[in-house]
């Protein structure tokens, strides 16, 4: 039988959609797109826009493929599986039990019963995977870990993703060097709150010195960190390991200490500053990355004009801007709301400054070389990410999946221009 998948959210989600894939093509099932029998739908929930898109796209699916299989799982449906009950849906889990989602449609196609799946994710251990190799991206995701204890004010993401646990350290170690050998020469390490990587004794920063000492792989690229974890143990390790790729994504949400307080965020902007301060010390020129919510209550227009300050200060490289969602049931819910339009119009301004930051930061690489790995083509050029994570086109014929040294040569478009000089598999630089 044929199967899809379609994946919304975040890189974890990416990660158990590929789990998914795998372990249907091991069993026999065959990956189709156009014609499947089987459609699987992960969801997200991270905003109220998540959801509604997630069950835009169950119904879009349902109505062009009244006859296939439909599967549903991930955080919308954990968080409302009221929603989805009269939608057609064959098979719906939640967040946990994706790993056994032959055994699920195996059992549905013997029965041809509907069923639901639902698992509390309250105090529950890893729900282990592993994947031998990546067919949807050229680097290769890793989820080290699960679940968030912040409960930020705002996220509902605690409520669907439970509790924090993490994968047995040498069952990474073991994917990882799989994956290498697999061709994949970069890993991400995700997880809903990847930095809090705790297994027996050993955290983050333990993994990321084991994961370096495999030879082939050339690139350990961490997919987010909270400013919390940024710990002197974590910044040796940035210092002396040249293989982590030379960009952290680290949340902010708001430059207002107020606001941050609101948001039940662990830290406050001088902190915040000190870190940055502190990482740029050990690599000048990193991409620094950040989120930010734009309306949360509470946030007038003085705390906006203090967060919109401190992001100019602190000079991102780009930032992710998200007006506030009201999630029901957490406490921001309850708290005064901001109008949607001054959330649209500050989301806007902001975003406005994240364009001017990315370009400036893409400029200054002009005449310098740096490393990309190329990742697919577009029209004329095969494109690829340096270790800082700018996207680079370059005109010519080159190998996808291999790493070439390029001087980057022009800005246009929006588009960084690059010249291969050599291809250096062999070698790291940051």
């Amino acid at each position: 039988m044929k199967f899809n998948i379609i994946t919304l959210g975040c890189k974890v989600n990416i990660y158990e959609s590929e789990y998914m894939l795998e372990k249907l093509q091991e069993a026999n099932y065959i990956y189709d797109s156009k014609n499947p029998d089987i459609i699987i739908i992960n969801t997200c929930s991270v905003t109220n826009n998540a959801d509604a898109k997630s069950l835009k796209m169950i119904r879009k699916y349902r109505r062009e493929n009244p006859n296939s299989i439909m599967v549903v799982c991930g955080c919308s449906a954990q968080n409302n599986p009221d929603k989805y009950k009269d939608l057609g849906i064959n098979i719906l889990i939640g967040n946990i039990g994706k790993s056994k989602i032959v055994n699920y449609i195996d059992e549905y196609l013997q029965t041809k019963k509907d069923y639901v799946y639902f698992t509390s994710n309250s105090n529950i251990d890893f729900e282990n995977m592993e994947i031998s190799k990546f067919t949807t991206h050229t680097r290769a995701f890793i989820k080290i870990q699960d679940g968030c204890n912040n409960f930020c004010s705002y996220c509902i993401i605690p409520y669907t993703r439970g509790n924090i646990r993490s994968k047995n350290f040498l069952e990474i170690i073991k994917e990882a060097q799989t994956l290498v050998k697999n061709g994949h020469k970069e890993i991400v390490l995700t997880g809903i709150h990847t930095g809090s990587y705790s297994d027996s004794d050993h955290d983050l920063s333990d993994l990321i010195e084991e994961l370096a000492k495999i030879e082939d792989l050339k690139r350990i690229r961490i997919s987010s960190i909270e400013v919390t974890e940024l710990n002197a143990k974590f910044m040796k390790v940035l210092k002396e390991t040249p293989k982590i790729c030379n960009h952290l994504h680290i949340p902010l949400q708001s430059g207002s200490n107020s606001v941050l307080k609101k948001m039940n965020r662990k830290y406050d902007k001088e902190y915040y500053k000190e870190k940055i301060a502190e990482i740029r010390k050990i690599r000048p020129g990193i991409s620094l990355t950040t989120d930010v919510i734009v309306g949360h209550p509470y946030e007038g227009d003085a705390e906006f004009n203090e967060c919109l300050d401190f992001c100019k200060k602190i000079n991102f490289s780009k930032i992710h801007v998200f007006p506030y969602s009201m999630r029901s049931g957490t406490a921001a819910s309850k708290m005064p709301q901001v109008p949607g339009n001054i959330k649209k119009e500050r989301a806007k301004i902001l975003l406005e400054l994240s364009n001017k930051l990315e370009e400036s930061y893409a400029k200054s690489f002009i005449n310098t070389t740096l490393d990309v790995l190329t990742e697919e083509y577009e029209g004329n050029y095969i494109v690829g990410h340096t270790s800082n994570y700018l996207k680079v086109y370059i005109q010519g014929d080159y190998l996808l999946n291999t790493i070439y040294e390029c001087k980057i040569v022009k800005y246009t478009n929006n588009m960084l221009l690059g010249e291969v000089s050599s291809c250096i598999e062999d070698k790291i630089s940051i």
